[in-house]
């Protein structure tokens, strides 16, 4: 599994990493989900059993299995949704009126 690592560790855009794997993808759908989409990779490989001493097929199918999920996970939810981030944990939101009540246009300055 080694060379996979090595392969993958070469991949850093979202398309690279979905072109490595033969996976079909929207590409609006990744263009706005990018980070999200391998964000969401990362947490499912943390939370499977692909290990060095994995066959190379093995390990390669797991992952490819992996980046489908996260890859659908957006196409039929939003980043917001999904929770990814924590900025999206956290809950918080901040209306557009209350942002624009703060540009200094509508301070009077």
């Amino acid at each position: 599994m080694n060379d996979l690592l090595q392969r993958l560790s070469r991949l850093s855009a979202a398309e690279e990493f979905l072109d490595f794997f033969g996976i079909a993808y929207q590409p609006a759908v990744v263009h706005v989900n990018r980070l999200h989409i391998l964000k969401r990779f990362n947490q499912y490989l943390n939370q499977t059993t692909v290990t060095d001493d994995m066959d190379e097929t093995s390990a390669w199918n797991t992952c490819r299995t992996l980046l489908t999920r996260a890859y659908e996970d957006f196409v039929h939810s939003t980043a917001a949704r999904e929770k990814v981030f924590k900025v999206f944990q956290d809950g918080q939101s901040v209306s557009l009126d209350r942002v624009r009540m703060n540009l200094p246009s509508q301070r009077g300055v």
